[in-house]
């Protein structure tokens, strides 16, 4: 069940069993629970939504455009900035593909989701613009190769795949990372994807995002608000 609800009902009996049997120490825990859990239920509340009245609730809705601000600023400067892309690509280039018999980039799932049918469909037309394409026509022209197009699309993709996965390769894909224009250039595609995510952004889908991952936690502020308001209840009805 919700903390929230739990801490709240638990101090609201005992105010009730308090004022019942008319135990004014029962009745100081439970009132004091109850105001610190309240409390505490209603600034978890003011985080997200804006209260009539009372000043600064509401205050990630509020400020939404600090908060694409900041995700931008931690993504870039955090995990994207140019020192970090230095060192992925320079331990990139010092391990070794041998020693985990994986290759150093996996590009087979990019790969595999590459539409290859314009490379067959070129494989057509020079076929068909050659010295074979006369002979071709005689056993029904191009129409007579279409057959071979999955076929050939299937090999095709496990050529590359090879090739992908060779020292060769991933060495020229690495020389060419290391280049101060191509870092350059990755990380401004990065920061333009970061954009466009962010631009996707709305208030109200920020302000479920926030609750999803920090609301569970908070509501614990709400528990030790009841378990530490009714110890000063204690204390406060023992004084008296």
């Amino acid at each position: 069940m919700n903390k929230n609800i739990i801490t709240n009902g638990l101090a609201a009996l005992v105010v009730a069993a308090g004022w019942f049997w008319q135990q004014p120490l029962l009745l100081s825990v439970g009132l004091f629970a109850l105001s610190g859990a309240l409390t505490n239920w209603l600034a978890v509340h003011m985080l997200f939504e804006k209260v009539p009245l009372l000043y600064g609730s509401g205050v990630i809705p509020a400020r939404f455009a600090e908060f694409k601000a900041g995700i931008y600023q931690l993504v870039m400067t955090q995990f994207f900035s140019s020192d970090n892309i230095d060192r992925f690509i320079t331990a990139k280039q010092q391990s070794q593909p041998g020693d985990t018999g994986q290759p150093t980039f996996d590009f087979e799932p990019v790969i595999a989701k590459t539409d290859l049918s314009p490379a067959f469909d070129s494989l057509l037309k020079v076929v068909e613009q050659s010295s074979f394409g006369s002979m071709l026509s005689m056993f029904g022209g191009s129409a007579a190769l279409l057959p071979l197009k999955q076929p050939f699309i299937v090999r095709l993709k496990e050529a590359l795949t090879d090739i992908s996965r060779s020292d060769e390769f991933n060495q020229l894909v690495l020389a060419q990372l290391d280049q101060p224009e191509q870092l350059q250039h990755i990380r401004e595609q990065v920061e333009t994807i970061v954009q466009q995510r962010l631009a996707e952004l709305t208030p109200e889908l920020v302000k479920e995002i926030i609750q999803q991952m920090i609301r569970q936690h908070l509501g614990w502020l709400v528990v030790w608000g009841g378990v530490f308001g009714g110890l000063i209840g204690l204390v406060a009805a023992f004084i008296q």
